[in-house]
């Protein structure tokens, strides 16, 4: 199955029998394309970067999960998710913060407060790219961060051409509470995400 950048309609998304025949390629094709778009920063924070493969596949398994098989449920799940995609200036993750033990996972969103903002990328020796983070709502208040945030990179021309160029991709948290800079990307990760940029 060939899939495109094109921004995800109605028209393009499979109807549920349909989804229901095709999801097992589909889907192991959308995990091993997601495992390609992962990176961890420590062992704690996890950076899912989305595009047209991982937003897609994620409609279709919310409107396989919910039956939803209407216009306007259709077009709900398209309004949650399509602003995911990058724009071809930018890179969308999901970040995860992810702690198994539930006490502990408690104690920690409130240490990691902000982290969401403290957590960058960098390309070769151009400046540190800061997320910009839960731009649809808020995901942190007074006390605590949330374990889950969306955040935008946005990059200026001459950090895309870097990036086209082959110049290392860095990623990295420098919050006191968790610092740390994953100095360079897998290579098919950094392919992966060239392929966003035009």
């Amino acid at each position: 199955m060939e899939y495109n950048m094109a921004r995800i309609n109605q028209n393009s998304l499979m109807s549920l029998e349909a989804y229901a025949k095709a999801r097992p390629e589909f889907r192991k094709q959308a995990i091993a394309h997601k495992a390609r778009r992962k990176i961890f920063v420590g062992d704690h924070v996890m950076l899912q970067f989305e595009d047209e493969i991982t937003v897609r596949y994620q409609i279709q398994e919310m409107l396989r999960i919910e039956k939803t098989f209407e216009e306007e449920g259709i077009q709900d799940e398209l309004d949650a998710y399509t602003p995911l995609l990058p724009d071809g200036s930018n890179w969308k993750a999901t970040q995860a913060i992810e702690y198994s033990d539930v006490e502990e996972r408690k104690l920690k969103l409130v240490e990691l407060k902000g982290l969401e903002r403290h957590t960058y990328i960098q390309v070769g020796t151009q400046d540190r790219v800061y997320a910009i983070a839960d731009e649809d709502l808020p995901r942190e208040n007074d006390e605590k961060t949330s374990a889950i945030h969306f955040l935008r990179f946005e990059l200026d021309a001459s950090m895309v051409a870097a990036a086209k160029a082959g110049e290392p991709i860095a990623v990295g948290v420098d919050l006191p509470a968790y610092n740390i800079h994953v100095l360079e990307i897998a290579p098919e990760t950094q392919t992966s995400l060239v392929d966003d940029l035009k």
